[in-house]
């Protein structure tokens, strides 16, 4: 479904960016704009900047841009129809409907007829679970300990050994061949359809909006592979999703239980532990990182207690800490996993565990520690400068300390000796952690440029003023046209704002909406209306600034131009033009 312009600017109009951003991020105002730390990307100094005068956001580290549209786009992985009729339903504005019939249905863009298909699949292997086919699944999952409740809150269902079942019924429904197939369910070839899923207890995978997006499938029997899931498509990303995390964003605990499997995600949840995730079959990746982050502060992982679940903690807990997350390891021993854990010593002892979870850092310590024989007086030096020199890597000296003695009271060495070896490799190898980000850019007026701050900083300067002093624009518009911008898509930004501000409005989160589809140019035209000063600069240093980018600008542009002139006469009125510049120049 499309909208017209006036639609989308109603919506957008009533969508106060302030408001929204500020109901997923902590905003502090600052002056004009609203400031907080960017939920694109880890950082601990907030350089994301919500506008509410331009109704648009910029984050000055990543580079992340855009109106309140394409934030809802990002943020919560939308398409732009999605994002648009979510602002609508948070303001109350109904948008037009199609009348559903077939032919609406095939002039839906391709990620709506996507999630259409797993809809209409997860209520098929829900009802098949219920049948006569599906005993074998229900029986499986009254074994495991599995509720009805939970059946029903998770939409378990069922795939039979019919291998064309799914694709019948999805036919029936009106949906082609390439769409079944675009969708990953089913395969069509010269050979015939074939669904995906047969003989498998079926797990519905949802996103943040409890749409179904994928499937997880568990085998009935000895076959191979033991779990199968659904190919990655144009609405199911593994990297971008984790398994029930629609449910436990919404709990009160301050932290979120990351697991490895379906089945222990639901035991979890069925234990009254609603705040449990898990990643789908895949290793951890630094996209479920900043995931988490928008949700919670600390992650407590409960992985299996076997070397693979070890292994999967130590590659998780990295990644989680990159994204600015607490991280604490919870111990299932004796048994493997948070399913068997909860079935023999239950949800209470489950609980104390919780309490007493391990800190990250002592958890690689002690994995560590296990891989050396301390009755060989080698191995034992070698574990001790192995952890000095990952205490080392602490650049906060309370933290670094902190660690020291933890460690140093934990396997029995001298504080002072491991503090000196720390210290000793801290000077050798200099560790210094950075920031995710860089600084924050300094002055686009010619004072301290760098490579990328040329004719096109001096260009941002200018557009920046225009779209926070409107006044400016008369004086403006009558030395500075758009043709006198360098590039392509500056010309054609600057073409968008003079067409506003000759209509007396002015508004670059509309102009943004023209570049949805494509995030470099959403990003760049976010850029182009964020150009900064230095923070001390003056009112009268500012306009100063700012009249001297306008008269760079037209000097660029008629140098330029003076390229490529041939005819005498040409030449002659080129350099009268340059002559003028040079006497007059632009007054504001």
């Amino acid at each position: 479904m499309y909208y017209s312009d006036d639609i989308i600017e109603e919506v957008r109009q009533r969508s106060p960016i302030v408001d929204v951003i500020g109901s997923y991020v902590h905003l502090t105002k600052k002056g004009n704009n609203y400031f907080g730390l960017c939920p694109f990307h880890n950082e601990k100094t907030g350089s994301f900047s919500v506008s509410p005068g331009k109704q648009m956001y910029h984050c000055f580290g990543c580079g992340a841009g855009g109106n309140v549209i394409t934030f809802m786009m990002e943020y919560e992985n939308l398409s732009f129809q999605e994002a648009l009729q979510s602002l609508a339903d948070r303001a109350g504005i109904e948008l037009p409907k199609d009348d559903g019939r077939q032919g609406s249905r095939e002039e839906r863009d391709q990620r709506a007829v996507l999630l259409a298909i797993h809809k209409d699949a997860a209520v098929y292997y829900c009802h098949v679970l219920r049948s006569e086919q599906g005993k074998p699944g229900l029986n499986y999952l009254k074994q495991r300990g599995v509720s009805d409740e939970m059946i029903r809150a998770f939409g378990l269902g069922f795939a039979t050994q019919h291998s064309t079942a799914l694709y019948q019924y999805l036919r029936s429904k009106g949906y082609t061949d390439k769409q079944l197939t675009d969708s990953g369910l089913v395969t069509v070839n010269e050979r015939g359809a074939h669904d995906r899923f047969w003989n498998r207890v079926l797990f519905p995978i949802m996103d943040t909006n409890s749409r179904v997006i994928g499937f997880g499938g568990r085998v009935m029997g000895s076959g191979e592979p033991k779990y199968l899931n659904s190919p990655e498509t144009r609405i199911f990303d593994k990297s971008r999703n984790l398994y029930g995390l629609n449910t436990a964003k919404r709990s009160r605990e301050k932290y979120l239980l990351v697991c490895e499997g379906y089945m222990d995600v639901i035991a979890m949840h069925q234990a009254g532990f609603t705040n449990a995730v898990a990643s789908l079959g895949t290793a951890f990746t630094s996209q479920h990182g900043m995931i988490l982050k928008r949700y919670t502060e600390e992650v407590i992982l409960c992985y299996d207690s076997d070397g693979a679940g070890q292994k999967a903690a130590l590659r998780a807990i990295p990644i989680l800490k990159d994204a600015g997350l607490r991280v604490r390891v919870l111990s299932m021993t004796p048994w493997k996993d948070p399913d068997e854990f909860i079935k023999n010593l239950g949800a209470d002892e489950f609980r104390e565990r919780i309490k007493n979870a391990e800190n990250a850092f002592l958890y690689e310590i002690r994995v560590l520690r296990n891989s050396f024989d301390f009755n060989d007086p080698d191995e034992k030096s070698r574990f001790f400068n192995e952890a000095a020199q990952r205490i080392a890597g602490f650049s906060n000296e309370i933290e670094r300390n902190s660690y020291i003695e933890a460690v140093a009271n934990r396997y029995g060495i001298d504080y002072g000796v491991l503090r000196n070896q720390v210290s000793a490799i801290g000077a050798r190898e200099g560790y210094v952690r950075r920031e995710a980000y860089p600084e924050r850019p300094k002055t686009l007026s010619g004072k301290s440029r760098g490579k990328d701050e040329g004719i096109r900083g001096t260009e941002r300067l200018v557009l920046t003023g225009l779209s926070e002093h409107p006044e400016y624009y008369p004086a403006v518009r009558a030395f500075l046209s758009p043709g006198d911008f360098s590039d392509e898509l500056y010309r054609e930004v600057a073409g968008l704002l003079y067409d506003q501000l000759d209509h007396g409005k002015m508004s670059p989160g509309a102009i943004l909406d023209r570049y949805v589809s494509d995030e470099d140019k959403c990003r760049e035209v976010s850029a182009v209306f964020n150009a900064v000063l230095p923070e001390d600069t003056t009112e009268e240093e500012a306009r100063e600034a700012y009249r001297e980018a306008v008269q760079r600008v037209r000097e660029n542009s008629v140098r330029e131009k003076g390229k490529h002139i041939s005819d005498p006469l040409e030449l002659m009125n080129y350099l009268e033009e340059q002559k003028k510049l040079k006497e007059n120049g632009f007054k504001l």
